[in-house]
């Protein structure tokens, strides 16, 4: 049985976790609208991802006999001065996620809830994953500037992402 302290800190994080998919989302109709579509496979699959996250969340909360009561999703930013803007929000955004996932453990660990800890280790390898994916992309985008082939170049490698559904916990 999962303590209310626990369900509480679980159900935060699920609502962080369906804002990054809605902030991604956001962000692949920003790329939409630039005609950028590596850009927005990329972003499809973050979509995707952070869904999956949510709904890891919420499946071991009510394993673990937890009650799911979702809240209100923060209405996200539309717009970007340009692509390396967008990716340097990612980055920051995977950053602040990460933190919350620490949090998250540590009321895990607070609470000597090893079956969170285990669960929750999973999260914690994703993260790391997440901001080097982010933080490469941010890079490459640093280094193209304005060099219009070259971002149509990252563009293209963009295309290939595909989404592999992750196996949580």
């Amino acid at each position: 049985m999962i303590t209310e302290k626990m369900q509480q800190a679980f159900l935060e994080q699920i609502n962080k976790e369906l804002y990054s998919e809605y902030l991604y989302l956001s962000m692949k109709a920003y790329f939409a609208d630039k005609n950028l579509n590596g850009f927005v496979n990329w972003m499809s699959i973050q979509v995707q991802e952070e869904h999956a996250h949510a709904m890891g969340m919420f499946d071991y909360v009510i394993e673990r006999g937890g009650r799911i009561t979702l809240d209100t999703i923060e209405k996200p930013k539309n717009d970007w001065a340009s692509p390396l803007e967008a990716f340097k929000d990612v980055v920051q955004h995977e950053q602040y996620i990460t933190s919350q996932i620490n949090a998250l453990y540590d009321v895990a660990d607070e609470t000597k809830d090893r079956a969170a800890q285990l669960f929750l280790n999973w999260y914690v390898k994703e993260q790391v994953e997440e901001e080097a994916s982010a933080g490469d992309i941010l890079a490459h985008l640093e280094l193209i500037g304005n060099d219009t082939k070259a971002l149509l170049d990252l563009d293209k490698e963009l295309s290939s992402r595909v989404f592999n559904p992750p196996v949580i916990g």
